[in-house]
């Protein structure tokens, strides 16, 4: 299908004529998309007979002109904005959007030998919280696929013991806010959320990966990912601020393998990196750096003064679908998602969901796991987790699709 349909729905803008809304004390009302996609503030313009209302779920500006352009687009792909409203379904409240799907769990779906199973879990509960009490007008967006309108909140595998769990918000200074958390007990733990800035805002995107094997081998990753290769071209400098916090942390300043991504592309030099076999480090130094450089991203965005320019948020635009489409194309947990939910799931999942402005190309290859194919993809058990059996394995056989979970709120 066209590339703009599956981004117009997938965690992006949508427009509405002015007539579309009713409004009670200056705040518009509407339906809206599945999952969760409640309405984002407005900018006013000139009135005119042509002027429209806005209705945004992910924080972009746009104005009259740039309607029409979307219009003129959407005409050409044969796409009509009323066949896009048919999708909608009635908002979910910020309270009941934080805890969809039982979040926060408090117990893993597979084995563990740990008090505290779910090893990011505070990252997560943190990362809520903070969001709530630091950012304007935070509210649920949608994540679901154009064709099917797939909700990607939960999927579950119960034979592998294996579940995710993905929420996405905006707010006026984000446009997008991902989240995901993947539980297989001590197999596998992950926590992983990207923050893209509003597109009045040139700054680097948020990127958070946190992964655990076994309890014994560790993954991290906390990054102001440039939009630019030079830190100039951004609206502010912001290394500056990032070093103090990785010079207190000697065991977050590891450097990146090559095998799937260029360091040079989309990665700061203050970029937080680790492999560690002490699990001591995820709360004495992980948490604490983690934390830093959020409070720190948000303080840089909230300092900076957005740029209404319709030409250079365009730009911004530009520069977060080149990261979408580098990220996609290269993302090393597309193995274990294939292995646990599905070939065509885990698809799916990263170019509408993950990296929603990205570009699909006609065939995707699906990168294999850092070490090796998950063996858990060929038996029961293993939840996705490349050293399951001490030492990656060198084949890999996709296990068929979990069974997904759809609809369900708690």
């Amino acid at each position: 299908m066209p590339s703009l349909k599956r981004t117009l729905i997938a965690c992006t803008p949508l427009l509405l004529p002015a007539s579309a809304f009713v409004t009670q004390g200056g705040v518009p009302s509407s339906t809206t998309h599945a999952f969760v996609t409640p309405l984002a503030k407005t900018r006013s313009t000139p009135s005119s007979s042509s002027s429209t209302a806005r209705r945004d779920t992910e924080g972009d500006a746009i104005d009259i002109e740039a309607r029409l352009s979307f219009e003129s687009k959407l005409r050409l792909d044969k796409i009509s904005i009323e066949s896009l409203l048919a999708k909608t379904k009635p908002a979910v409240s910020l309270e009941d959007a934080q805890v969809a799907h039982g979040m926060p769990w408090e117990d893993s779906i597979g084995r563990s030998d740990h008090e505290d199973p779910l090893l990011y879990m505070p990252f997560w509960e943190w990362q809520m919280d903070f969001m709530s009490e630091s950012l304007t007008n935070l509210r649920p967006i949608e994540h679901c696929t154009s064709d099917s309108c797939v909700d990607f909140g939960l999927n579950v595998n119960e034979d592998k013991k294996a579940r995710i769990v993905n929420h996405c918000y905006a707010s006026d200074e984000y446009r997008k806010i991902r989240m995901t958390y993947y539980d297989a007990g001590d197999n596998t733990q992950v926590f992983n959320s990207v923050w893209y800035p509003d597109p009045s805002y040139n700054l680097p995107v948020l990127g958070i990966d946190l992964l655990a094997f076994n309890r014994k081998k560790y993954l991290a990753i906390v990054d102001f990912q440039p939009l630019h290769d030079d830190e100039a071209d951004h609206a502010q400098p912001y290394e500056d601020l990032l070093q103090p916090i990785k010079d207190k942390y000697d065991s977050l300043k590891g450097r990146m393998s090559s095998k799937f991504y260029d360091e040079t592309q989309f990665f700061s030099k203050q970029m937080l990196f680790a492999r560690f076999e002490d699990e001591s480090v995820v709360d004495n130094d992980l948490l604490p750096a983690f934390q830093k450089y959020v409070s720190t991203h948000v303080d840089l965005l909230k300092s900076t003064e957005a740029d209404d320019a319709l030409e250079s948020q365009k730009a911004v635009l530009d520069r977060q679908k080149a990261y979408d489409t580098y990220s996609a194309e290269r993302d090393p947990a597309a193995g274990l998602f294939a292995a646990m939910f599905g070939k065509d799931w885990a698809e799916n999942f990263i170019f509408d969901f993950l990296f929603s402005l990205s570009e699909r190309k006609d065939e995707f290859v699906i990168p294999p796991m850092p070490g090796g194919p998950p063996p858990g993809a060929a038996r029961k058990g293993g939840g996705g987790n490349p050293f399951a059996n001490g030492k990656p394995s060198q084949q890999q056989q996709p296990a068929a699709p979990a069974k997904e979970v759809v609809g369900s709120r708690r």
